[in-house]
């Protein structure tokens, strides 16, 4: 793990994002976890420590300047991504994780419960038959639908003045003109370690 601390290390720096101590053993003990429990279930591709931390941990981590709010969900969170990292770096902020598949929910759980993540839920539904008690402020996605599917999916998470982080690779440009009467904005992000493009979009709710 000595090499996934000091890749780690090198990607907080370059963000930049000051973590506790603690905090960055809680983010190499979760890429651990999903390293064990991968081999039964195949929660990720991903299957090198060192790889899970640049395109798993800092990938998530990119976004962590643009959250917003108290209240986040991580719609389709897969194996927690990128809610679990974002929770760790955010103590302070409420998440849910959603995701329809029981398999990953099942080793969400898990890694609440064995990194003690105190501000963090995981629920098991449909996005469009989870109906939350409050509206959220900020909505996270990362390769789950399409943009104009997102927002349409999502439109009833939301709290007034929210947002939706999409994360995004390349070749969306359709995508992104299906929903240019949105509030929109494109940003690229930055991921050490990772020489892929990524982009960041950012989709102002329409509540007021």
């Amino acid at each position: 793990m000595e090499r996934c601390r000091e890749i780690l290390g090198a990607g907080l720096e370059a963000l930049p994002i000051a973590l506790t101590d603690a905090q960055i053993e809680q983010l190499l003990a979760f890429i651990k976890l999903l390293a064990k429990w991968n081999k039964a279930y195949n929660l990720t591709a991903i299957r090198k420590l060192e790889d899970m931390v640049s395109l798993h941990l800092l990938d998530s981590l990119a976004i962590l300047p643009h959250i917003q709010g108290q209240r986040v969900i991580d719609i389709g969170t897969g194996a927690g991504l990128p809610g679990i990292p974002l929770a760790i770096c955010l103590p302070d902020v409420q998440f849910s994780l959603l995701d329809s598949n029981a398999k990953k929910t099942r080793f969400v759980q898990q890694a609440i419960l064995e990194l003690k993540l105190t501000n963090t839920r995981v629920h098991h539904s449909r996005v469009e038959d989870y109906q939350p008690e409050l509206g959220f402020d900020t909505v996270t996605t990362r390769a789950f639908a399409s943009l104009p599917v997102i927002i349409d999916l999502t439109r009833h998470l939301l709290a007034e003045n929210a947002i939706v982080l999409a994360m995004k690779g390349q070749n969306f440009d359709a995508e992104l003109a299906q929903v240019a009467t949105q509030q929109s904005m494109l940003i690229p992000i930055t991921v050490p370690g990772v020489e892929a493009e990524r982009y960041l979009v950012r989709i102002q709710s329409n509540l007021q």
